[in-house]
């Protein structure tokens, strides 16, 4: 069992290296930053009763698998940012405004009714797509993707283990893929 001070001195003496490890994986000093960061919190909650021993190793799997979920996180993100553009057609989806509602609704081309038809149409489409959802898999997808919640957010909000809510999030997309892609939508 390792004493708080042998825990801090691990942590200060991994950090420059780990940052380093982080920015030449994520290409962004502050999301490297960020995952640094939460290793060492989750280091810290969840092993620090372990030996000093022990903590390199440990860290180095926090660590690798904290990038690995920043990487599917930005993955899943991404392709449901494109995919919900078919909102607004000609809408950049990755500008600041694309996941707003506000700008979904208050477009220059909002005045004319074709748009505003073909707009009342989609939105139609991704609410059916999500209502069809299993109430768990809703839940899980709405929480990650909307609300942008981390995985243990999401678990401790919706009372599940980590493992589930990633289940849940995997079956979701799935089936909205699906879903949109039989009513013509394509990704």
């Amino acid at each position: 069992m390792s004493t708080p001070e042998e825990l801090s001195s691990f942590l200060a003496e991994v950090e420059r290296r780990a940052f380093r490890q982080a920015a030449f994986a994520v290409r962004d000093d502050q999301v490297a930053l960020d995952i640094v960061q939460d290793s060492m919190f989750k280091l810290a909650e969840k092993y620090a009763d372990r030996p000093a021993s022990e903590h390199p190793m440990l860290f180095q799997r926090i660590l690798q698998n904290t990038i690995r979920d920043y990487f599917r996180r930005q993955k899943v993100r991404n392709y449901w940012t494109t995919a919900l553009s078919f909102i607004v057609p000609g809408q950049d989806p990755h500008s600041e405004d694309a996941d707003s509602i506000d700008h979904v609704q208050s477009t220059s081309e909002s005045d004319d009714p074709a748009y505003q038809a073909e707009a009342s149409q989609r939105m139609r489409i991704l609410q059916i797509a999500l209502e069809k959802l299993p109430l768990r898999q809703r839940e899980a997808f709405l929480l990650r993707y909307w609300e942008e919640m981390d995985t243990a957010e999401t678990a401790i909000i919706m009372g599940c283990s980590e493992g589930s809510v990633k289940t849940h999030c995997s079956r979701a997309v799935q089936a909205l893929s699906k879903y949109l892609e039989s009513r013509g939508v394509t990704l």
